[in-house]
């Protein structure tokens, strides 16, 4: 856990206004609710002396994700938001339920319009972000982290990919499955053969792997062998082919199939759940590897991971060396909400809000953002 706290909570410099590729209708109000566009016409034409402090908090422990973007889209689309006051914690800060993550304080007809849009920004980023954190943690035993892959390209619409991505590396994945995912912080997309490069080649995995070894000599080759559903039988015959070069298999098997080593073994039958990737299916691939000199040949597993799932495998003592999860990490489960709780230095906020001042926040300058 020190050194996932570590990685989260160490990055020192903000993402730039650079970074991110803002709609440009957000400065016309395309995307903010109507009545906050009313409420800032009223506060121009009947209240424009008015400041306001601006509290946003959420109501989970999490890990915090969303605050540079949040920041940029301030001092994009604000009105004169070098006269904003922001503080604000950092992407990668472990957050208490209540705790103020972001203050802005001016005049709300500059700001006021965003509410709505920080609220989503921060409600996504830190959702995916702590869902990757769990996972992380989950896959972390005897003092040892095992990689976890952000396969989530497929989840969600393909303009979510880089936020996601830079969410997922907030939370602590090791590698991202798309460049997309990887724009915001600089690194290349991760990954090795679909199913559909199997395919092309009837089934042959040995076939497939060779392509893609020859095509790509200075990748880690790592086989999927679950298209056939005989695991074991195809891990066994890309392991004798390619020996060392080997690096690792993938078993992403259908929750709907039992794999043809059950099938074939019918006493293993009746104390277990045969379908798809499961413990005893990993642990027969890794006695059959290991039994003819193989132990060097990792074990990838891909296909419905959850934290919940994760745990239990771990639990076990699976032998898995990495993980494969995307759609799980991608739950929206925690909501942002911004509230007005000072007025003109004094605090007034609605029934049951107030204005919560936390030590840890950091002013923020308009040249962190440029």
């Amino acid at each position: 856990m020190k050194e996932i706290t570590q990685k989260l909570e160490g990055k020192i410099n903000r993402l730039t206004n650079k970074t991110f590729k803002f709609d440009e209708r957000i400065k016309e109000g395309w995307f903010s609710a109507v009545y906050f566009l009313k409420t800032k016409e009223i506060a121009e034409n009947k209240l424009p002396d008015n400041y306001v402090t601006m509290q946003f908090f959420q109501k989970e422990n999490a890990v915090l994700c969303g605050t540079d973007e949040a920041i940029a889209l301030l001092h994009t689309f604000a009105e004169n938001p070098e006269t904003l006051e922001i503080h604000s914690l950092k992407d990668g800060d472990r957050i208490d339920p209540y705790e103020s993550v972001l203050t802005v304080s001016g005049a709300y007809q500059q700001f006021g319009f965003l509410e709505g849009i920080i609220d989503g920004i921060l409600g996504r980023r830190t959702s995916v972000a702590t869902n990757v954190y769990n996972v992380v943690k989950a896959a972390r035993t005897s003092g040892k982290q095992k990689p976890v892959i952000f396969m989530g390209d497929r989840d969600d619409h393909y303009t979510q990919q880089a936020g996601d991505g830079y969410a997922a590396f907030i939370g602590g994945s090791t590698a991202q499955a798309t460049h997309a995912m990887n724009e915001w912080w600089g690194k290349k997309g991760m990954g090795t053969m679909p199913h559909a490069l199997i395919q092309m080649f009837r089934g042959d995995i040995v076939a497939a792997s060779k392509a893609y070894h020859e095509m790509y000599p200075e990748d880690d080759l790592v086989a999927l062998v679950d298209y056939n559903n005989d695991v074991i039988t195809d891990s066994l015959k890309v392991a004798h082919e390619f020996g060392k070069d080997l690096q690792a298999v993938r078993i992403d098997t259908s929750r709907t199939l039992v794999d043809k080593y059950f099938l074939r073994n019918h006493h293993l039958m009746g104390t277990f759940d045969p379908r798809g990737v499961n413990p005893e299916l990993t642990f027969a691939l890794r006695k059959a590897l290991d039994d003819e000199g193989f132990s060097h040949v990792r074990i990838m597993l891909s296909g419905g991971f959850t934290e919940s799932r994760i745990t239990h495998f771990e639990k076990l003592g699976v032998p898995v060396d990495m993980y494969g999860v995307g759609g799980s990490l991608l739950k929206i489960n925690i909501g942002f909400t911004g509230d007005n709780v000072l007025l003109n230095g004094s605090p007034e906020a609605k029934e049951g809000r107030r204005f919560r001042p936390n030590p840890r926040l950091e002013k923020v300058t308009m040249n962190q953002a440029d």
